[in-house]
């Protein structure tokens, strides 16, 4: 049994339903309104928790039910920890880009979901994408130009397909 604290108790009371269907675990709310608990498989525990931090992070449940995918993982970044600047509305500002084509342009590169909340970035991505993800985000973030980052995630991207569409030499019978 996990035990987790939350921020967006009405948003997790919504989605409780839908996560206890899909995963097979029971969720609980405790006495104290910011805890919720986690009954189920250890690997359903692990899986809910994941679905309900990034709902409560800010991702939309449809999103975060990917997390049910084993390739699929959820990842944070402080903006904090790659920075010096104080001025972090100007670093965020650089992330999501002018009417947010900078943030779309990183997730229709590599199939990411991008949710900026305050002074921390979340990402849910297949673990293909992960690292380039990271990267692109965390090179942003240190004020590499935009295009330098993007060109940077589609030779990641023809690399992986490269490797993916390799023929292995091997005969069809």
């Amino acid at each position: 049994m996990k035990t987790l604290l939350i921020q967006k108790l009405n948003k997790i009371k919504k989605s409780v339903p839908i996560i206890e269907e899909k995963i097979s675990v029971n969720i609980i709310f405790g006495k104290r309104k910011d805890r919720i608990s986690i009954k189920g498989k250890e690997l359903d525990e692990f899986i809910a928790e994941q679905i309900i931090l990034a709902v409560d992070f800010g991702f939309h449940l449809d999103d975060a039910l990917l997390l049910k995918n084993q390739d699929f993982v959820l990842e944070f970044i402080d903006i904090k920890e790659h920075t010096r600047r104080k001025n972090l509305k100007d670093v965020r500002a650089r992330i999501i880009g002018r009417n947010g084509k900078a943030k779309k342009t990183i997730e229709k590169l590599t199939g990411a979901i991008i949710v900026i909340n305050e002074n921390n970035i979340g990402v849910i991505v297949d673990s293909r994408h992960l690292d380039s993800v990271i990267q692109a985000i965390e090179s942003l973030i240190r004020g590499s130009k935009h295009g330098n980052v993007f060109a940077y995630l589609e030779k990641q991207n023809i690399n992986r397909r490269k490797f993916d569409d390799e023929d292995l030499g091997l005969k069809e019978v």
